[in-house]
């Protein structure tokens, strides 16, 4: 697993400008200090502070990792304010945040038990990050094609397929194709009874 979950060193301020400051914000309000934070998260202190600065992207495994030890949520993460239990998103009412070089769209009510983004992953970012931390999740490909490997096996996901699995379950997730891939990604801290895979259909299986 990689060890610091992160994405490239970071882009344009403006790309970090709600994450890092949430970061600080609520590891202060849990009282935490910098080190027994990143002892938690499995990081050192200073690549924590610089996640914390925005000389660092955090990457999606990242954020859920953070997001449990601070008790909150990847919405709280990412700037979004708890709104109503009931909400419609809307698609013009969906602002784009960058982090670890994935555009993460809300596509769900934010402080809620069950995380739903829209993702827009380019080619060449984060594929090397292997993933493993309690919960489940499921993606489901809008456009492009995902390289999803999960344990030793790998699969392709094209448009209108799906992967429900434990996350548990050590998985990388890469875009395929130069353009890029864009998905729907739901993820909640509850532990699936069994770890056994459910995959919807797929373009294939990869060698």
């Amino acid at each position: 697993m990689n060890a610091s979950g992160a994405g490239p060193p970071a882009g344009t301020g403006d790309e970090l400008t709600a994450v890092a400051p949430q970061l600080r914000a609520l590891r202060r309000r849990t009282g935490l200090t910098l080190e027994a934070a990143a002892r938690a998260a499995g990081l050192s202190p200073a690549h924590l502070s610089r996640l914390e600065t925005g000389q660092r992207q955090p990457s999606l495994p990242m954020l859920l990792a953070l997001a449990r030890i601070y008790g909150t949520t990847v919405s709280e993460l990412l700037g979004e304010t708890v709104a109503d239990r009931d909400a419609i998103v809307r698609a013009g009412d969906m602002e784009p945040t960058r982090a670890g070089g994935w555009t993460y769209f809300q596509a769900g009510a934010p402080g809620r038990a069950m995380q739903a983004l829209r993702v827009r992953v380019p080619y060449g970012s984060q594929g090397d990050i292997v993933r493993v931390h309690p919960g489940e999740e499921w993606v489901y490909v809008l456009r492009g094609r995902l390289r999803l490997r999960l344990g030793d096996t790998a699969h392709l996901l094209g448009p209108g397929d799906s992967a429900h699995f434990d996350s548990l379950t050590p998985h990388r997730l890469a875009a395929e194709d130069h353009d890029g891939v864009e998905l729907l990604f739901v993820h909640t801290l509850l532990q699936s009874p069994t770890a056994t895979l459910c995959l919807g259909p797929l373009t294939g299986e990869l060698p």
